[in-house]
């Protein structure tokens, strides 16, 4: 499983390239717009990916403890890592968000 998190610069292109579907044509995006909609982007992809990593650990999980005969024990901890492993890596990334925030409405005028 790849906990890596998408580039953002490649997260801005591809949504910042996306063409809209139907008769209407596709709205212009600055360049300030398509940073900010990338960084959402990668943000809102990696969250996921952790959510999704902890569904999949639990389905797990529940199935083992059920004595489903396809799920063994090292590929329930493996999944139960992987998702502990990205957890603790959005929660880094969350605290020094929150810690550039404080910094940057600490500063002085």
């Amino acid at each position: 499983m790849d906990v890596r998190f998408p580039s953002i610069a490649a997260a801005a292109t591809a949504s910042a390239g996306t063409v809209a579907t139907g008769a209407a044509a596709p709205r212009a995006v600055s360049a300030d717009q398509a940073g900010q909609a990338g960084f959402a982007g990668v943000l809102r992809d990696a969250l996921q990916t952790v959510s999704t990593l902890q569904e999949d650990s639990a389905a797990l999980q529940r199935q083992f403890q059920l004595g489903a005969g396809q799920v063994s024990l090292e590929q329930t901890m493996v999944a139960m890592q992987s998702s502990q492993i990205a957890f603790q890596a959005a929660l880094t990334v969350r605290n020094r968000l929150v810690a550039a925030y404080t910094d940057i409405m600490n500063m002085p005028v």
